[in-house]
């Protein structure tokens, strides 16, 4: 896909198993340019080893390191000395701020858009959109590039596998309500 958007996702939408593996996927099918840092990566798997107990940090970590070695150039590093010139609502989101100016993002796919006001993010041209926004925009730019994902993603569910409501269902069961609507019109392609 020509002019594919920078995004940086928010630790928020990497925490959900299901979400994190098709925003992978969209990256991965080149769809879009996906980023995060480390700070987001030790966000999400810390919640999720806090509310999951079973799932080690070793499983975790295993996950992390496939994510960095699929998309390599994701990994943001070098955006830290902006972090202090930066004001959110929550100072805590700064560095996730920082690290989308660096890499010259469009946008921060978070589900917390509330935490990062357009007024702080307007004068460096960056949005916050929520990932099923996202997709949804991306589904009306490059529809059969998104289906493709999305078949590729149904295609690996495996245990068990998903007929193509099945899958439509996780995706509205993963907040995806619009894309999973959009994707219907697109049913035999999944």
């Amino acid at each position: 896909m020509q002019d594919r958007p920078v995004v940086l996702y928010d630790a928020n939408v990497l925490y959900p198993a299901q979400l994190r593996d098709f925003l992978m996927r969209l990256a991965l099918g080149e769809v879009v340019r996906a980023h995060w840092t480390e700070s987001i990566h030790e966000e999400w798997m810390d919640n999720v080893h806090a509310d999951y107990p079973d799932i080690t940090m070793g499983n975790l970590r295993r996950i992390r390191k496939l994510m960095d070695e699929a998309l390599p150039e994701a990994l943001v590093s070098g955006f830290e000395g902006r972090i202090r010139d930066l004001s959110l609502p929550d100072a805590s989101d700064r560095h996730v701020l920082a690290a989308a100016i660096h890499v010259r993002a469009g946008h921060i796919v978070t589900f917390n858009t509330r935490d990062f006001p357009t007024s702080r993010l307007a004068p460096h041209d960056i949005e916050a959109t929520d990932p099923d926004e996202l997709i949804s925009g991306l589904f009306e730019r490059a529809p059969t590039a998104v289906a493709q994902v999305a078949a590729a993603h149904r295609r690996s569910l495996t245990r068990p596998s998903k007929t193509r409501t099945e899958y439509l269902d996780l995706l509205r069961s993963s907040q995806l309500e619009e894309t999973a609507r959009l994707l219907q019109t697109r049913r035999s392609q999944l």
